[in-house]
């Protein structure tokens, strides 16, 4: 079976995202690349611009965010994409739901299927916002809602998830229509339309500000200083020293609280049958990947860190949307290297199209946050939520570890958190 092929766009992504994303990965690059570089650099230089002008107009009060009247917990990072943004966004929704918490999450909804920009503009009709979760059942599937939305309504029951471009009209929905009282806004750090309450911030420790250039030149979103802004920075895949790093957010926010986390691999699933397989099935097997993801080479080093023998990969650009003959190349070049099976992230399970038989096993794992330093710092932020009193030193030093421990945040929290590995898909 050939190869199937991504589109032009897509492969140049891929080949773009290479070069940009990490420091040096740009030096002995051919001329041709090096010219497209130089371009690069033009355009990241009227991005940043347009940044700070735009941050400007915000800081003199010509532009204004809009108040939603209750509380608005925005999750994001200054880089695009890699930071495991999605699992912190779980555990905060989930913690506050147990909290008593009426949550709604909102998403853009990245790359989910939608009418063209035109033909919205030339019909000028405004759209009510996608629900893709009411709290109570998932009403959307991932094509429309869009992958991430999706997984967060399948993981979280009592949180309603809803999409929209426009955010500020996402939440009035939410509060009106299905009786929020508490907002998370997904990838909310650049999304000022909207006024926060309290940003939480996400930095990858293996990758935290790329090449330091902008887009697209590089992967910032917005110069590295602005972390000023943060209340709380959440340091993730966090595997070794990471006090250089530490050092360097220190001196760029002094003030925020610094958590350390890593994203932990707890279980396997089957794609299509949801059997669950422990992580010790990985050990001594030989496995391929598939992922679309921003920084696949983390998942792919789980998969080795838990004994298996990753053989081959195949990546995909970002919240890439999988085609049956992907799917099916995959599987069949697994089968073809003898191989145990073929596994990918659960961003990209939600993608997967339905497939009647499959020559090999197809599993995808499951990962859930441990907090390695800092947990006092996450109850403290869910007291300032919930309005409860500043907890002692010693409910604090209780917190450290991981999150599934059996003391938490509060008696509600801490069943929440020692479930959160378990929950169901």
């Amino acid at each position: 079976m050939r190869k199937p092929r991504p589109s032009g766009i897509e492969r140049l992504e891929s080949a773009l995202v290479k070069i940009i994303q990490e420091k040096g990965a740009d030096r002995d690059q051919p001329f041709s690349i090096r010219v497209l570089l130089v371009f690069l650099s033009c355009l990241a230089a009227l991005f940043a611009a347009a940044v700070a002008l735009r941050g400007f107009l915000y800081h003199i009060g010509v532009l204004r965010p809009n108040p939603l009247g209750i509380q608005v917990i925005s999750i994001g990072n200054v880089t695009a994409g890699g930071t495991g943004k999605t699992p912190v966004t779980e555990i905060f929704a989930r913690t506050l739901a147990a909290e008593g918490r009426k949550v709604a999450i909102l998403s853009r909804g990245y790359r989910r299927k939608e009418a063209p920009w035109w033909r919205r503009i030339l019909t000028g009709v405004v759209d009510p916002p996608l629900v893709v979760s009411d709290g109570r059942r998932v009403l959307l599937d991932p094509e429309v809602g869009g992958d991430e939305p999706y997984m967060l309504a399948s993981n979280l029951p009592g949180v309603a998830v809803v999409v929209d471009r426009n955010r500020v009209k996402a939440g009035r929905y939410a509060i009106k229509r299905l009786g929020c009282d508490t907002i998370i806004l997904d990838d909310g750090f650049q999304y000022k339309r909207l006024k926060h309450s309290i940003e939480v911030l996400l930095v990858d420790s293996t990758n935290p500000f790329g090449n330091g250039r902008m887009l697209p030149r590089g992967i910032l979103r917005e110069p590295a200083r602005h972390l000023k802004r943060a209340d709380i920075i959440f340091l993730t895949k966090c595997r070794g020293d990471v006090s250089e790093v530490r050092e360097e957010i220190r001196r760029l926010n002094p003030k925020a609280e610094i958590v350390e986390c890593n994203h932990t691999p707890k279980s396997l699933k089957d794609v299509w049958s949801r059997e669950e397989f422990p992580l010790s099935w990985l050990d001594g097997k030989t496995v391929c990947t598939l992922s679309g993801i921003a920084s696949p080479k983390g998942f792919e080093n789980s998969l080795r860190h838990l004994g298996s023998k990753v053989v081959w990969c195949e990546r995909y650009a970002d919240h890439h949307r999988y085609a049956p003959s992907e799917v099916l190349y995959a599987l069949n070049r697994t089968a073809d290297m003898g191989a145990d099976a073929l596994v990918t992230t659960e961003k990209d399970a939600v993608r997967f199209p339905r497939l009647e038989t499959s020559p090999v096993k197809c599993l995808y794992l499951r990962i859930a946050i441990e907090i390695i330093s800092g947990a006092e710092s996450f109850d403290s932020i869910i007291n300032r939520i919930c309005f409860r009193a500043k907890p002692s030193p010693a409910q604090g030093k209780e917190l450290e570890g991981v999150l599934d421990s059996d003391d938490g945040v509060g008696p509600a929290a801490g069943e929440v958190l020692a479930s959160f590995a378990d929950r169901q898909s």
